[in-house]
């Protein structure tokens, strides 16, 4: 994913414009602002890319995932069934909600198994989180329609698949809401960030009203006279971030066909690599192309495969070993440590049942992980660094498989 790969020009103009107005509030201060909403108009572009009326932008993607949780009504001791293999913040998000994450193994997608979810749900669950991981849409179709079956809420982690699609809509827009990221490493960045979008109304009022700790944003009056529906807490974006992520929202139909372009270079190389199987990719589904994602025959291959071609100074990522998404290397997870002394949320009387975690408790997804190699797609890729790439790949193929 770029992120900070391309930042420049564009960037400078538009936060220029900010520091002529002298503010980075993104509310208030009409006459001084000259009519610069930064923040505002982020959010329009962003909903018009996602094909969706409504956007609220907020101050990080962990943050996004607890705004639309609180719209969504999600509540304490509410189960929320979400994949083991996922940055953490998916998790963090759903305790902070105090609600209790039920982990599910992925499938050939590298996302969330529609079958393993359906043998997940509990009278206790209230919604899935599937997380569209490494830039490819989950199967989202599928977990919509099991979701509806058992009247659940389906929230769209999509931190790290802006641009991605299934059946020509955009992932993010297909739940009830989709979540986003803009921190240094995404598609686009505003550094940190987030957004959420949904076409519900009463859900965007929801979330932007508890993103700016209730206010109900009453333009007929001003700010701190508004009425306020319950207590929030502050996500605000600021107009600087806003800023940048209008810059870079003039970036991203370039960003998203170059990306394309240089992954499906060493894409070409791969699918005719004895031995080597590419990620599933759902019917009329369309990837971002960030990475690029596929399994050797077993674990041993695999990890000999990482280490010779990143030795050879080829970026690649053995999931099975990362710390953050993985729910089988999380020591704190595992333990249920949280910030506040005491057994919230985990245990009765806060849920229905107590839960507990284990390293072992999803077999299916240590074997795709276990298995699986993924390549960070750069936009500064070069010919020359792409096809010293492929020669590498080759050649450890030759070596190994």
């Amino acid at each position: 994913m770029p992120g900070y790969e391309w930042i420049g020009d564009k960037e400078r103009e538009q936060v220029n414009q900010v520091f002529d107005t002298g503010i980075l509030f993104r509310f208030e201060f009409k006459d001084e602002r000259k009519g610069v909403y930064k923040v505002r108009e982020f959010e329009e572009k962003f909903a018009g890319f996602n094909g969706v009326p409504c956007a609220q932008a907020v101050t990080s993607g962990t943050a996004a995932l607890k705004v639309a949780m609180a719209a969504l009504g999600i509540k304490p001791g509410d189960e929320i069934i979400t994949q083991g293999f996922t940055f953490i913040a998916t998790f963090e998000a759903i305790i902070e909600a105090g609600a209790i994450p039920v982990p599910c193994e992925i499938d050939d997608t590298l996302n969330l198994d529609p079958e393993d979810f359906r043998a997940k749900i509990t009278p206790q669950t209230k919604a899935v989180i599937p997380v569209h991981m490494l830039g490819s849409p989950a199967r989202i179709r599928e977990i919509i329609k099991i979701a509806h079956e058992n009247n659940l809420i389906v929230l769209e982690d999509t931190a790290q698949a802006l641009g991605a699609s299934v059946d020509g809509k955009k992932v993010g827009s297909l739940g009830h809401a989709g979540t986003f990221s803009f921190d240094f490493y995404k598609t686009i960045t505003t550094g940190e960030g987030g957004m959420v979008i949904t076409s519900d109304p009463e859900t965007y009022i929801r979330a932007s009203e508890y993103a700016d700790h209730g206010h109900d944003h009453n333009p007929a009056v001003g700010r701190a006279l508004e009425g306020r529906n319950f207590l929030g807490f502050n996500y605000r974006m600021t107009e600087m971030q806003g800023a940048i992520g209008l810059a870079q929202m003039e970036r991203l139909p370039e960003i998203l066909e170059t990306q394309k372009n240089n992954q499906l270079k060493i894409r070409n190389v791969l699918s005719n690599i004895k031995g080597i199987t590419l990620r599933g990719i759902p019917s009329g589904g369309v990837d971002s192309h960030t990475h690029l994602c596929f399994f050797l025959p077993d674990s041993s291959s695999a990890a000999e495969f990482h280490k010779c071609i990143t030795s050879k100074g080829v970026s690649a990522i053995y999931f099975k070993n990362n710390l953050w998404h993985f729910l089988h290397n999380w020591e704190h997870l595992l333990a249920q440590k949280t910030a506040w002394p005491g057994s919230f949320p985990f245990r009765k009387p806060y849920c229905e049942s107590e839960i507990s975690y284990s390293a072992d408790m999803l077999p299916k997804t240590e074997d795709y992980l276990s298995r699986t190699i993924a390549l960070p797609i750069s936009l500064k890729l070069t010919d020359a660094a792409i096809d010293k790439a492929c020669g590498e790949i080759e050649q450890a193929a030759k070596a190994i498989l």
